[in-house]
């Protein structure tokens, strides 16, 4: 991956806590335990707003690259691809004309016909059923109708495959989730991969009166969905496109439905929310019970008081 193909603004306005977590670190009220110095009291703040990071016991301080930079030891370049690399943020050239193929940072077309014969007859492997039905108790028919499916790579780590189909059911993308819990990268994306709004399939299911919940995560939509909800998902309160916004304010022209969310637990979620409220006027905000932090929280405590 050359230097070129890495959108440099991109990496540096990727959420700073959520880079800090990637890295190992624990954030509670955006503060955590300064990783250079032997820290006993949360010295580590970070800046939402600034996107930064500052340690105000060893004077420790910067933006994502530097963190990165910082915490593996590595060069400006290496730092810059570990992070692209984990959040899928490359230079993609826009396609020449409209017909021309979704392409990836290295030109490659995303090869739906390579693909989508793993999601014809999905598969789930050990991990993947404990993850999806034991530990997170979700609703197997939901799990069916999105085509989850899992693979093993060589180095025996199990992947949880994540389809994204068009709205006339054309696949475009598709999201790998690392099974081993806070292991590195987390997601990894073909090449040309289109992994916009989630699950838009559901929007032809869609009548006059109707409510759709708008989620944040595939993990928020397959709890929503499992509820007995229509729902589709948006990538993240970072990560919310031009094009996103478009498809939904078309979805609020031509149906008179209400929108419906529950804002995950922090500043983003709450900032996600104020920003699809400019454009879907209906959306209706609810709000978490406490120590729910999204979600998906939400619906497992729900499910362990049955």
């Amino acid at each position: 991956m050359t230097m070129e193909k890495i959108d440099l603004q991109r990496l540096r306005d990727l959420p700073i806590e959520g880079v800090a977590e990637r890295l190992g670190l624990q954030v509670v009220r955006h503060k955590a335990l300064c990783p250079f110095h032997d820290d006993h009291h949360a010295s580590l703040s970070f800046s939402v707003r600034r996107n930064t990071y500052r340690c105000f016991a060893c004077g420790a301080h910067g933006g994502t690259i530097d963190l990165a930079m910082k915490l593996l030891g590595k060069d400006f370049l290496d730092a810059c691809r570990w992070l692209a690399e984990g959040s899928n943020v490359m230079h993609v050239t826009p396609p020449t004309t409209p017909l021309s193929p979704r392409r990836g940072a290295g030109g490659e077309a995303f090869c739906a016909s390579r693909y989508g014969q793993y999601f014809e007859h999905p598969f789930l492997n050990e991990a993947a059923r404990k993850f999806l039905f034991e530990e997170r108790r979700l609703d197997p028919r939901v799990i069916l109708w999105c085509r989850l499916t899992s693979w093993q790579d060589r180095q025996g780590v199990n992947w949880l495959q994540i389809p994204y189909y068009s709205q006339d059911g054309r696949l475009i993308g598709i999201q790998n989730r690392n099974l081993i819990k806070g292991a590195l990268p987390r997601f990894r994306f073909p090449s040309g991969s289109e992994c916009g709004i989630y699950n838009l399939p559901v929007l032809n299911r869609l009548r006059e009166g109707d409510e759709l919940w708008i989620t944040e995560g595939c993990s928020d939509c397959w709890a929503m969905l499992s509820a007995g909800h229509k729902a589709i998902a948006v990538p993240s309160a970072t990560l919310l496109s031009r094009k996103d916004i478009e498809k939904l304010t078309i979805v609020n022209s031509h149906l008179s439905i209400t929108f419906h969310m529950y804002p995950d637990q922090d500043a983003p979620g709450e900032r996600l929310f104020m920003q699809l409220k400019q454009v879907l006027p209906s959306l209706v905000h609810h709000q978490l019970p406490q120590g729910c932090k999204d979600f998906s929280d939400y619906y497992l405590s729900c499910k362990q008081a049955i």
